[in-house]
């Protein structure tokens, strides 16, 4: 994948190399970070391994996928954020997804919003993407709220893994 980083105010998304695999196994195995993702922490490095390996599959596959988020002025890995081509969440149909996880430090400072909005900015300007999804569950207060943010509308809920979780997309204003 040839790409350039995004850059915002704070912000330095990049495409996540297999030198993040042990900054994605500390934000993975936190279970408050999978609070809202079904619970399910990861347990060894080797998950965390093949999360890195499917992501970077997803480039190659489909052009894109998430973005390590890094702190501008200290390199700091902070998480993920990014679009990717979803096939599993909604059954109906496949997406493009907006997304983002941070480790807990940077939880609550706006660097989520930061990062979804370019990304957004990114699928419609780069991409030329006439549509982006997203879902949340819906007991996840800050996910909903960031997603609202960025301008993305709330149109229903579905189950996915028997977790209700809200719906949201957003056209291309371009388009």
């Amino acid at each position: 994948m040839k790409f350039k980083p995004l850059e915002t105010k704070r912000l330095i998304l990049r495409p996540i190399t297999t030198e993040d695999i042990q900054d994605f196994f500390e934000l993975d195995s936190n279970p408050k970070v999978h609070l809202f993702l079904g619970n399910q922490p990861v347990k060894t490095i080797e998950e965390s391994e093949a999360m890195v390996a499917n992501i970077l599959e997803q480039y190659k596959t489909n052009g894109l996928g998430r973005l390590a988020v890094v702190k501008k002025h200290t390199g700091e890995f902070m998480g993920w954020s990014g679009l990717k081509y979803e096939k599993n969440v909604r059954k109906e149909f496949n997406y493009y997804d907006i997304g983002y996880r941070l480790k807990e430090q940077f939880w609550g400072q706006g660097y989520a919003t930061e990062a979804a909005i370019a990304s957004l900015n990114y699928g419609f300007k780069d991409l030329q993407l006439k549509h982006i999804g997203a879902a949340a569950d819906i007991n996840h207060i800050a996910s909903n709220t960031i997603l609202k943010n960025i301008g993305m509308q709330p149109s229903g809920t579905f189950k996915f893994e028997d977790i209700l979780c809200n719906w949201y997309d957003i056209k291309n204003p371009a388009m």
